[in-house]
């Protein structure tokens, strides 16, 4: 099978270096370019045609948001995963909303900073638990553009405990080896279940489920 193929953004050579030297570690994956600005960020996405990109926010000539979201206009199939410094919540929501795949502190472990790569390559979103705790707001009367209470959705048993699940981190291939169903089955409730809530993503799953006292 290829090698996946990394980009990595920082303006700190120091983060780059150590980024690449555990992603080559594992032979799964090879980082083809570096880059320290947002604006090299965006010519090197269109030469090297990465799988992901690990991208700083704050960067000189042009910020990781603003070349997350020229890069995403321009090439969506790239997936992109911020790692930062930052926990602002409207921050990481503004990402979301320009469709970054997923959201690390700078902090994190190189374990979750791999599994994060594995789960944007399967289409599944990443958000480290400091940052989903950030973006659950027990305030917050809307969830997206719904509000309605979920004894209005008739959510069947089956949404009520997938919901549960994703809203814990878990895959499509988690949730069905846990569910003893198909993880296209999953993917099924799963799309089914944005469309009730009138959500476009998981933080909105997230944020819906808290509400509702699924999660704590």
């Amino acid at each position: 099978m290829p090698q996946k193929r990394i980009l990595l953004v920082d303006d700190h050579q120091l983060i780059i270096d150590g980024l690449r030297g555990f992603i080559e570690a594992n032979s799964a994956y090879t980082v083809v370019g570096e880059a320290n600005t947002g604006t090299d960020a965006v010519k090197l996405a269109g030469v090297l045609n990465p799988d992901v990109i690990l991208m700083d926010i704050e960067m000189p000539e042009m910020s990781g948001i603003q070349a997350s979201e020229e890069i995403k206009r321009n090439f969506p199939h790239i997936k992109i995963i911020i790692v930062s410094m930052h926990n602002e919540k409207q921050l990481i929501k503004k990402l979301i909303d320009q469709g970054a795949d997923g959201y690390l502190l700078k902090n994190s472990q190189q374990s979750e900073v791999m599994d994060a790569i594995e789960k944007v390559l399967k289409n599944q979103p990443y958000f480290s638990q400091d940052v989903t705790l950030s973006l659950l707001d027990k305030s917050q009367s809307k969830i997206g553009h719904s509000a309605e209470p979920m004894s209005e959705l008739q959510l069947t048993d089956r949404e009520t405990e997938i919901l549960k699940l994703v809203s814990q981190g878990m895959t499509n291939k988690e949730i069905g080896d846990t569910l003893n169903i198909s993880h296209r089955t999953v993917d099924t409730h799963r799309t089914n279940l944005m469309k009730k809530l009138d959500v476009t993503n998981v933080a909105g799953l997230i944020r819906f489920a808290f509400k509702n006292g699924l999660i704590q």
